[in-house]
Parts: C-alpha cells; sequence; structure tokens
C-alpha cells in the first residue's frame, strides 16, 4: 500500500506495512524499496514499517537543482513529523544509512534507535575500498541495470529523467557526506553499525563511524558485500531485529562501553556493560 504526502521539500512517496512501534526503511542512492523485499516482512512482523521514497527516488519527483544529503535527511524529518508523529526507529541502507545518521545528529527527540548499513560519514574517495567504482557511475553502465529498470517502472518524471538523477547523486557521492566526528559524538540514540566484510566503505572506515558514535554496536557479515541485504538476508535480519527488540545484555568484560570510560570521557554510555568484578578491579588498578 502506497501514497504520497505533501512535505515542504517534495510530494513523497511511502508505503506502509504492519503494526507496532514505528520503524523508517530508508533505502539506499539509486535505489527504490524494492530493495527491502527480504526485510520488510520480518520487519512487519514486529513494527509498523514506513518505507518513504527520497526525492528523485522511486514514484517521489526530482527537485531542481542538486542532490543533497542533507535535504534529504530534512525531508526524512519532515516525514516523521507529518506522518509518524513522534519517534521512530531508522533503519538505512547505504545513502540511507548516512541521512538516519544524520537526523540523529540533528533530531535526537524523532528517533529511537539507528541501525545503519554499509554508511559511511565521508565522501566515497575518502570512505570508499574502491574509489575508482566511481567513475564507473553512468546511466548507461551494466551494473546500474537493475536501478534503472526499477527507476523506469515508476518514476513520475519518465524513463527520460534516469540520466538526470545518475548524474546529480554521482556528483554528491564524489563530495557528500561530510560529517564531523563530533557531531557523531552527539547522537545519543543506540546505534548499531552493521557491515558486510566485503563492503564498498572500507572496514576502516566502518570502525572509524562505531568508534565516533557513542555506545555503538557494530556487526561485520561474513562472506557478503554491499548487498548484504540480499545476500544474507536472514542472518542481516537476525541481527536488526536483535538489536532492535533486544536490551544490550550486560557484558563481563567492558573497555569500551564501560563506566570508567565514560568518567574519562570517551562518550560512551554507562549501562551496557559495567558492574562487574572486572570493572572494580580495573578502577583500583
Amino acid at each position: 500500500m502506497g501514497d504520497y504526502v505533501e512535505l515542504p521539500g517534495v510530494r513523497t512517496w511511502y508505503e506502509t506495512d504492519g503494526a507496532g512501534d514505528p520503524l523508517l526503511l530508508l533505502h539506499g542512492g539509486l535505489c527504490t524499496n524494492e530493495t527491502w523485499q527480504a526485510q520488510r516482512p520480518d520487519l512487519a512482523a514486529n513494527f509498523r514499517v514506513l518505507l518513504p521514497e527520497r526525492r528523485g527516488h522511486g514514484h517521489t519527483p526530482d527537485v531542481d537543482g542538486p542532490l543533497s544529503y542533507q535535504d534529504m535527511a530534512d525531508d526524512t524529518v519532515a516525514f516523521i513529523e507529518r506522518v509518524v508523529g513522534g519517534p521512530a526507529h531508522l533503519v538505512g541502507w547505504s545513502d540511507g544509512g548516512v541521512i538516519a545518521l544524520l537526523v540523529a545528529i540533528a533530531r535526537p527527540d524523532l528517533v529511537r534507535k539507528v541501525v545503519a548499513i554499509g554508511a559511511n560519514f565521508l565522501p566515497g574517495p575518502e570512505s570508499g575500498a574502491a574509489p575508482e567504482t566511481l567513475d564507473q557511475i553512468a546511466p548507461d553502465a551494466p551494473d546500474l541495470t537493475m536501478f534503472r529498470e526499477a527507476y523506469e517502472a515508476v518514476s513520475p518524471d519518465g524513463a527520460a529523467h534516469w540520466p538526470v538523477v545518475v548524474g546529480k547523486l554521482a556528483a554528491m557521492f564524489r563530495t557528500e557526506p561530510n560529517i564531523r566526528t563530533e557531531d557523531l559524538a552527539r547522537i545519543t540514540a543506540p546505534t548499531l553499525v552493521l557491515v558486510g566484510d566485503d563492503d564498498l566503505m572500507t572496514l576502516e572506515h566502518t570502525i572509524a563511524l562505531y568508534r565516533a558514535i557513542p555506545g555503538s554496536q557494530l556487526a561485520v557479515v561474513p562472506g557478503t558485500s554491499h548487498a548484504l541485504l540480499m545476500e544474507k538476508p536472514s542472518e542481516v535480519n537476525r541481527i536488526i531485529l536483535d538489536f532492535l527488540t533486544q536490551e544490550p545484555i550486560q557484558t563481563m568484560l567492558p573497555l569500551r562501553r564501560s563506566p570508567a570510560a565514560t568518567t574519562g570521557g570517551s562518550g560512551a554510555t554507562a549501562g551496557t556493560g559495567g558492574g562487574t568484578p572486572v570493572d572494580a578491579t580495573r578502577r583500583r588498578a
């Protein structure tokens, strides 16, 4: 089921599924909601899932001028305010993960938990495992055939507008995002950083993202790429649902999330693993 909502930035298409606490699924760049096919049933069995398609993607028309992560994050904030009416979980893949981080920084009051999948906080040339792939983003590139066909099937702008959107996004990937680690440190929502072990983003960049967000958790899915949603959907869904529905366990040997680390000014959250005899011994030492 889908409908449009009039937002200040753009008339936005969205779909809904399931019942329960609200959860936004934020698709990747050049994608439509079809990329969530393997996740949608499992998540909708536990949550009220809302799937907005961003400006220039899927059923949502393009806008004049360039595309930017900040504008799309602002659209997402407006969507939550207008359609959800309160805080929601954000599960974002690729560009959707970037937008989830930006929303969590700007509007913590609207965010419950964040799952950022294959996300980056610096532009592709600085965060990508193979920056040269940016040169291969072209409207007629064979690797984009699946994305082009999905776009052409539903876009209100028509098939002829595909090269325009590709050009805008290619330019954005080269220069954005530019999220400071100081801003990532302001994220208060519990956050899971999820990535394939052979992802588009380097593992070093992913670890830097994980370390920058206070108290965040990290999951690396073995034997997967940036397309881990489709490659190992059962494992990915289990990890996401476990994070969203379960409280953190009290770990026995906390370091990064220990109360001592919090007191020392690391910005890590207390309560996810402190209070063990090991902690007391470490503090006495």
